[in-house]
């Protein structure tokens, strides 16, 4: 456990004690300082406070962070999904609900869980913790994601995700009717500087390019395919609040008042690139789920 000391600036008098140790730690969000302060590992002048204290110029605050103790990746008999597979890739198509790769609060019941059951050999490109992880999509996102069994598959792929030769086509649905066919969002896209846990478009953010279709639309509502040119952290997520259209059911960056979808309705439905060791073009389209169809069906009722 590692013991901290910051003394507070001009600058950061009347800040809450919770947001400035969040600045402070970049790799802590503001959820995980609270954790710190009611786990008494925070001081301020040696004196215990609550994550709604007010700094004063001069405090010295003192924290501990604990040692993250190291993951360990259990494999487990988990059904998988799984469209493609040789001796170098496989592509799966995620369900909702399921967590790619494991972390804190999520060590088991994983994507990753499942694939070393499966199989014996996966790249270790991303470390010991993301074994043949080449990209990834959210815990309520479904659909396709290519995995790789060696690390070679891993660099041919990730290159093609660099230089934009692997495609990804998402379908989603959005609050708000959508007035014209087809769109291009090109919007930087970094790091919330209000929120640590979320993505946000800011002016010194990475590039993120989003091409979008209208499929079906409705007064309310609008059926869309999306296509991603970069591939940012919630990127489209991201991108469709930033334009006014934020995906139904998205709990972190759509209303309060949506449809019940138990997370974002949005699903990776087509993925096509070239296989690492053939260099054939692959293309693979998986149906939209079930809660993507009722989600659906249930819009085309209300009108």
């Amino acid at each position: 456990m590692t013991v901290n000391k910051h003394i507070v600036s001009e600058e950061q008098h009347q800040s809450r004690i919770d947001k400035l140790l969040a600045d402070l730690n970049k790799e802590a969000s503001r959820s995980k300082v609270q954790a710190w302060i009611a786990d008494k590992l925070v001081t301020v002048n040696d004196d215990l406070v609550k994550a709604n204290y007010k700094c004063q110029q001069g405090d010295v605050i003192q924290w501990k962070i604990p040692k993250i103790e190291p993951l360990e990746l259990i494999p487990q008999a988990i059904d998988l999904d799984i469209v493609y597979e040789d001796n170098d890739i496989l592509v799966v198509n995620k369900p909702k609900g399921m967590v790619v790769h494991p972390s804190v609060g999520h060590q088991q019941g994983t994507l990753v869980n499942a694939l070393l059951f499966h199989c014996q050999k996966l790249s270790q490109i991303n470390g010991k913790e993301r074994p043949g992880i080449v990209h990834r999509i959210d815990k309520d996102t479904s659909g396709l994601l290519v995995v790789a069994k060696h690390d070679e598959a891993h660099i041919h792929l990730a290159d093609q995700l660099s230089n934009k030769t692997m495609k990804r086509t998402y379908q989603a649905v959005v609050h708000g009717q959508i007035p014209h066919e087809n769109g291009i969002i090109d919007a930087p896209i970094g790091r919330d500087p209000k929120e640590r846990q979320k993505m946000a478009v800011v002016q010194n953010g990475k590039r993120a390019v989003t091409h979008f279709r209208v499929i079906e639309s409705y007064p309310d509502f609008t059926h869309i395919e999306c296509q991603l040119e970069t591939g940012r952290t919630h990127q489209i997520r991201v991108h469709m609040k930033y334009i006014g259209y934020p995906i139904v059911g998205d709990p972190k960056y759509g209303p309060r008042k949506t449809l019940n979808a138990n997370g974002q309705v949005l699903h990776a439905k087509e993925l096509s690139f070239y296989h690492p060791t053939t260099e054939e073009k692959l293309h693979f389209v998986v149906d939209l789920p079930k809660y993507f169809q009722e989600i659906i069906a249930y819009i085309r009722k209300m009108y």
